[in-house]
């Protein structure tokens, strides 16, 4: 599982070798509707979970237990390359 890096320009990055986790700074989340949200700005949906575990029981909305939410993250690649990296946000380890 590959955990985010934002480079100083605010945007997700490769992580550094041998780090596995990155802590993630703070998320202000402010409501917005769609139709403003600016569609030419490349952004990954990364998923949001409780714990490493990537699994849970389903709930009557079809997500697992263990999801909270999508995030949408500012990058300069594809989405495609940060699901093949297994890229998620994590509100807490295992440890």
């Amino acid at each position: 599982m590959s955990i985010i890096f934002f480079a100083g320009s605010g945007i997700l990055d490769e992580q550094h070798h041998r780090i596995l986790y990155n802590p993630m700074p703070v998320i202000w989340f402010k409501p917005t509707r769609r139709s403003e949200i600016d569609s030419s700005t490349r952004r990954y949906q990364c998923p949001m979970y409780k714990t490493s575990e990537r699994r849970g029981h389903l709930s009557t909305t079809g997500h697992s237990t263990n999801y909270v939410l999508t995030v949408l993250l500012n990058t300069d690649v594809s989405a495609e390359h940060w699901i093949k990296r297994g890229t998620a946000m994590l509100c807490q380890l295992d440890d």
